[in-house]
C-alpha cells in the first residue's frame, strides 16, 4: 500500500528520519523545522487509507433537477420575419457602434457625470434595475402625472445608456447588469427603456464571450422570441426591436441556431 501511495503522491523533497531530542512532544507547536516535518509525518501516518463520507439519506429522497433549454427561438409572427438583407445591415451598424465605442472609450470615461448621476455598485441588482428602467417601469406605473411631464426626472424614467456611463462599466459590471435586466425581462414586458439598455450592454460585451455571457445572451434571444410570438397587437416598432436583439445575438455573436429564417 505504501509503494502505491508513493507512486500517486511522490515526495516533492526528500525527507529522511529526523534526529530529534528525547523530550520531543508532538502535541505542542514545533520549535524547529525538523520537529515540524516529523509532526507532519506522524499526522500523515494516522490518516486512514480510505475515507467514507457520512451522507444523510433523507437529503437524497428528492432528486435534484437541472433544466437546460437547448431549443432555438420561436419563429416570428407571419409577415414579421426580418429579411436577410435587413439582418446583415443591422449587424454592420452594430459593428460600427462597437468600434466607435472602443475607440473613444477613454475619452468618454474621462467626462464628468452630471451631479444627479450616481451609478450603483456592481452587485446592487435592484439599484441597477431602477437606474436603467426608472421607478416608473420598475414599479409598473402606467403613466406620469401632469407635474412630472413638465421636466425629465431620470430617477423616474431611468437614465439612458450614455457613453459617459457605459464607458465606466468594466466587463464584470456589464455582465452583471445584463443578467439583472434579463432576469427582470423574464417576467415583465418589453419596454423602450429596457431595449436601449440591452442594445448598449451588448455593444459593450467583449468577444470572445465568457461562458456566463454566452448563456445570458442565448437566454435573452429566446425570451425576445417568446414575447414576439405573444404580441397580440402586432406593434411593429416593438417587434422590430425584438427582431434586432435576436439578430445581434444570433448573427453578430455567432449563435446561428437562434437566427430568424429570412422572409
Amino acid at each position: 500500500m505504501e509503494s502505491g501511495l508513493e507512486e500517486l503522491m511522490p515526495r516533492l523533497l526528500p525527507v529522511g528520519d529526523c534526529d530529534l531530542a528525547e523530550d520531543f512532544d508532538p502535541t505542542v507547536p514545533p520549535r524547529t523545522p525538523q520537529e515540524y516535518l516529523k509532526r507532519v509525518q506522524l499526522e500523515a501516518a494516522r490518516c486512514p487509507d480510505v475515507v467514507v463520507a457520512q451522507i444523510d439519506p433523507r437529503k437524497l429522497k428528492k432528486k435534484p433537477t437541472v433544466n437546460i433549454s437547448i431549443s432555438g427561438c420561436q419563429p416570428a409572427p407571419e409577415g414579421y420575419s426580418p429579411t436577410l438583407k435587413w439582418q446583415q445591415q443591422q449587424v454592420a451598424n452594430f459593428s460600427a457602434v462597437r468600434q466607435s465605442l472602443n475607440k473613444h472609450r477613454n475619452h468618454w470615461r474621462s467626462q464628468h457625470l452630471d451631479s444627479n448621476v450616481t451609478m450603483p455598485k456592481s452587485e446592487d441588482e435592484e439599484g441597477w434595475k431602477k437606474f436603467c428602467l426608472g421607478e416608473r417601469v420598475y414599479s409598473e406605473i402606467d403613466a406620469l402625472s401632469d407635474n412630472e411631464n413638465l421636466g425629465i426626472d431620470y430617477l423616474k424614467v431611468g437614465f439612458p445608456p450614455l457613453l459617459s456611463i457605459v464607458s465606466r462599466m468594466d466587463q464584470a459590471t456589464v455582465t452583471s447588469v445584463l443578467e439583472y435586466l434579463i432576469s427582470w425581462f423574464g417576467e415583465k414586458k418589453f419596454t423602450p427603456e429596457l431595449g436601449r439598455w440591452l442594445y448598449a450592454l451588448l455593444a459593450c460585451l467583449e468577444k470572445p464571450l465568457l461562458p456566463e455571457a454566452h448563456s445570458l445572451i442565448r437566454q435573452l434571444a429566446r425570451r425576445c422570441s417568446e414575447v414576439r410570438a405573444l404580441e397580440e397587437s402586432k406593434n411593429e416598432e416593438q417587434i422590430s426591436a425584438l427582431n434586432l436583439i435576436i439578430c445581434l445575438v444570433s448573427r453578430y455573436f455567432d449563435q446561428r441556431d437562434l437566427a430568424d429564417e429570412p422572409s
